[in-house]
């Protein structure tokens, strides 16, 4: 059950946008722990109409790219979850901060839509079958295998990119050291 009804949330928007107190004034009256839910509401509440306000029964599946998209829009920009949720037509942010949270744990591969279910278990009949010669393999040219290879490609010159710059900044840093003990060396032979 959620915490706030949906008549509720719709009795303290509208007290709001009647001007029957401030964000904390209401809050405090309506004991809301904190005036940002207050203000989601409203903001929600102005973007969508009552339904905005409204529990969602069902739910909705967002595709890979628009996932993908919203996470790199928040990233690249100083937006916050609220008000990128109501540009992208999204009524609830805490979607969008899971969404990246997961692209920065995981990377994109966490954004795509998962496979219900329990897994197959391997039948032993199929185990004993002789397996297919290698010219009658097929090569997988799928949209979505070939879509994970690219992700594996991005992330691997990422990597890649990270530790050339890694090892730049290490022999550099050696450099700077070995200077200094030349100087070191260079100015105890002066003052003896």
């Amino acid at each position: 059950m959620a915490k706030y009804s949906y008549e509720f949330k719709l009795k303290v928007v509208q007290a709001y946008l009647n001007d029957e107190g401030s964000y904390d004034y209401l809050a405090k009256k309506y004991d809301i722990p904190a005036n940002s839910r207050l203000k989601e509401w409203v903001a929600v509440y102005k973007k969508f109409g009552k339904e905005g306000l409204m529990r969602s029964r069902q739910n909705k599946k967002y595709s890979f790219q628009f996932k993908l998209s919203v996470v790199e829009l928040y990233l690249s920009s100083e937006v916050s979850y609220q008000e990128l949720a109501l540009s992208q037509g999204i009524n609830n942010s805490s979607l969008i901060t899971k969404w990246v949270n997961d692209f920065r744990i995981t990377g994109p591969d966490a954004l795509r839509p998962k496979k219900k279910g329990r897994k197959k278990t391997l039948d032993i009949r199929e185990i004993k079958k002789p397996s297919k010669s290698s010219k009658e393999k097929s090569v997988d040219t799928s949209a979505e295998h070939i879509k994970e290879l690219e992700d594996e490609n991005l992330k691997l010159r990422i990597e890649n990119a990270y530790l050339k710059e890694l090892r730049r900044l290490r022999l550099e840093e050696e450099n700077l050291l070995k200077k200094q003990r030349e100087l070191y060396t260079v100015s105890e032979e002066n003052s003896n």
